[in-house]
């Protein structure tokens, strides 16, 4: 059985000799299996090693998978205060591929999977890599669209009324199965929407551990990864879509830290992480904490159950763990609901 995901090497070679300065000689491809969205290659040639970003085969869902859009805001990002790798070029829909694609330097560097950093080795460390995130994550929300190009990168309006009408469109369009708990979010979220109060920024969309590279030898982020979902948005929506990674159940395939002894490991509270972040943006606080965090199980949620519905359909990512992608939409879905049952 021929793989989906492999690519045609003797067409993409000279295609790639052309367009990308310097590149010669393309030797091997290998497709990363980590990740559920965008197929992901490391090319390696007689120039240096890359990697190529390319939207998956088949039918998808609209607005999903815009690679040129991570493309475009790495591209404004580089020389800011927020690491990114080098992009080298970005191919139409009629590539030798097939499909639209961008190449990017490969950054060498560590990529840590478990938020207890165990591959550190001292509590100092894991502290350092938390701050670091933090650091990271304030100085994207620091950052002037309109300096670096992208003050059409969103649309106006109410960032979170937008957000839960593309997601809750997507998920309906994937939805296979009524899941309460996922019908309550959504209700809830409907009649507690935040109202607009005029503050954007430009916004990750998926900002997490695994999305960052970190230096070989010290606990530093060197590069974020991973921007399909970055857009004009609300701040708030990114710190809670993190602090709510790290509430999921640490034995489970998310790995969250909830149930872990962050002060053992050297790692941040929760308020802590929000204290920091804050203080870094020259900010008193967040109110309405719980709505952020029912919004960020609320829309991974919805991601999941697309991923789960391209499992079915034969084009996701890595369909074995994609599979298991169904599950994970009642997991969110009642977490969200216990944040939102203990607030009241």
């Amino acid at each position: 059985m021929n793989d989906p995901h492999a690519l045609d090497e003797q067409a993409l070679a000279p295609y790639l000799e052309q367009n990308v300065d310097g590149f010669r000689d393309l030797r091997a491809v290998r497709k990363f299996n980590a990740g559920q969205s965008n197929p992901t290659y490391l090319l390696e040639a007689a120039s240096g090693r890359y990697v190529l970003r390319a939207k998956p085969q088949g039918e998808l869902l609209k607005s999903a998978h815009q690679v040129d859009r991570e493309y475009r805001v790495m591209k404004a990002l580089k020389g800011t205060a927020v690491p990114v790798p080098d992009v080298l070029h970005l191919s139409p829909e009629d590539s030798p591929i097939g499909r639209m694609f961008y190449v990017m330097d490969h950054v060498d560097g560590r990529i840590f999977w478990d938020p207890a950093l165990p591959e550190l080795g001292s509590n100092d460390e894991r502290a350092a890599a938390s701050d670091a995130m933090n650091r990271v994550l304030a100085a994207l929300h620091d950052v002037d669209p309109a300096a670096v190009g992208l003050s059409d990168y969103g649309k106006p309006g109410n960032y979170f009324e937008r957000q839960l009408s593309r997601w809750g469109s997507q998920y309906r369009a994937s939805e296979t199965e009524k899941v309460e708990d996922m019908e309550f979010l959504i209700d809830w979220l409907e009649k507690n929407l935040m109202p607009d109060d005029g503050v954007i920024s430009l916004v990750h969309g998926d900002y997490r551990l695994d999305n960052m590279i970190f230096a070989p030898e010290r606990p530093d982020v060197i590069a974020v990864l991973d921007w399909e979902l970055s857009t004009l948005g609300h701040p708030y929506a990114d710190i809670a879509y993190q602090c709510m990674q790290w509430r999921l159940p640490y034995e489970s395939g998310f790995r969250g830290l909830g149930g872990v002894d962050r002060a053992a490991l050297g790692l941040p509270s929760e308020k802590d992480y929000v204290a920091n972040y804050c203080e870094r943006r020259g900010i008193s606080g967040i109110d309405n904490w719980v709505f952020y965090l029912a919004f960020s199980f609320f829309r991974l949620a919805a991601i999941c159950q697309g991923v789960y519905k391209r499992a079915l359909d034969g084009n996701a990512s890595n369909p074995e763990k994609a599979k298991t992608y169904g599950q994970a939409v009642h997991l969110l879905a009642g977490l969200a609901r216990q944040a939102i049952n203990k607030e009241k």
